[in-house]
């Protein structure tokens, strides 16, 4: 084997490493947030979702909030403040960024969508500056319910 041997196949690695580096990246995926003007507790949780860096999160006001969730299928108990879309599933209220990756990453039959409902202190979103949280849970619904993730209290 000579010299010119060796540097190809250090190339060919290095091109072989390259790929598979990019092939690992996450691409962001587009969701798109609605909620009633003012709220700006929605507008925290855009960010936060934005900052995760696996999501190109835009926020618009809507008037008819009501109406989207029923169109989108939302169960009236467990209506937030605001409501997004991403690959077709609807992700309703304070729902954490990683519980929105993993029903990406598993997309479990049946479901539509995640909730948090109402506004449950701690969670994304409505943080408190003493790091106090009320217990919460992340909802699937669809054809049926289940607890996707719970959240425990916190002093």
């Amino acid at each position: 084997m000579n010299r010119r041997h060796v540097f190809a196949g250090f190339a060919v690695l290095g091109a072989a490493l390259s790929i598979g580096g990019c092939a690992s990246r996450v691409q962001a995926r587009e969701l798109l947030v609605r909620r009633d003007a003012g709220c700006g507790c929605c507008a925290i949780w855009t960010e936060q979702i934005a900052a995760s860096g696996r999501f190109r999160a835009t926020l618009v006001s809507v008037t008819n909030m009501a109406g989207l969730k029923q169109q989108l299928g939302v169960p009236a108990d467990l209506a937030s403040c605001h409501t997004a879309t991403v690959d077709d599933y609807v992700i309703e209220g304070h729902v954490p960024a990683r519980e929105i990756e993993r029903l990406l990453r598993e997309r479990p039959a049946g479901v539509i969508g995640l909730a948090v409902a109402g506004m449950p202190l701690g969670s994304p979103g409505m943080e408190t500056s003493d790091g106090a949280r009320d217990a919460f849970e992340v909802i699937a619904f669809g054809s049926r319910r289940q607890v996707f993730a719970r959240y425990p209290a916190s002093p």
